[in-house]
């Protein structure tokens, strides 16, 4: 497979809610992986745990525990990426704990989800979800928290381009 430049990936990157039945092979989701734990993260403490589901009845949970998304169980795989809050408890106390955690998960998310479009792959980033059901589903630990959820498959629809707020509206200089 050829990638992409990360520009265009950035720039053509959507949501895709639609997968074909086409498995996305173990090298594929380890390469994900790897371009998850690649992100930055405070103090290097790399929080993150991933989850890797394949199984059609615990990707039918997940997807019941997303607020009924039942697209997720469509997808070849879901990657469930967790913070480990006692790394970043034991690293910045509760400031690493609520929001040094998410940060590092969420930068993890993010390559994740431009490297597998860059492969040609559709994905969604899911963070509407109940994290005590997901939690069940999979058996998660306490200290480990699901934050985002992660549907990757071949996709079955074409998106058009999203209209963004214009730069002007949301971009403020420091006058000097």
């Amino acid at each position: 497979m050829e990638s992409l430049d990360v520009l265009d990936a950035v720039n053509r990157r959507r949501s895709v809610r639609a997968f074909r039945t086409e498995e996305v092979s173990p090298e594929i989701v380890q390469k994900l992986i790897d371009s998850a734990r690649r992100a930055p993260s405070a103090g290097n403490i790399q929080p993150w745990e991933f989850i890797v589901v394949r199984k059609q009845e615990v990707k039918m949970k997940v997807a019941h525990a997303a607020l009924n998304q039942m697209f997720v169980e469509e997808a070849s795989v879901v990657i469930v990426v967790c913070a480990d809050e006692m790394r970043c408890l034991q690293g910045y106390g509760l400031r690493g704990k609520n929001l040094y955690c998410i940060q590092d998960t969420a930068a993890a998310t993010q390559n994740m989800l431009l490297v597998a479009y860059s492969l040609g792959l559709g994905t969604c980033w899911i963070g509407a979800f109940s994290e005590e059901k997901v939690r069940e589903a999979l058996k998660i630990p306490r200290g480990i928290r699901p934050v985002a959820l992660v549907p990757i498959g071949y996709p079955d629809e074409s998106l058009p381009s999203r209209k963004r707020r214009y730069r002007s509206m949301k971009v403020h200089y420091e006058s000097f």
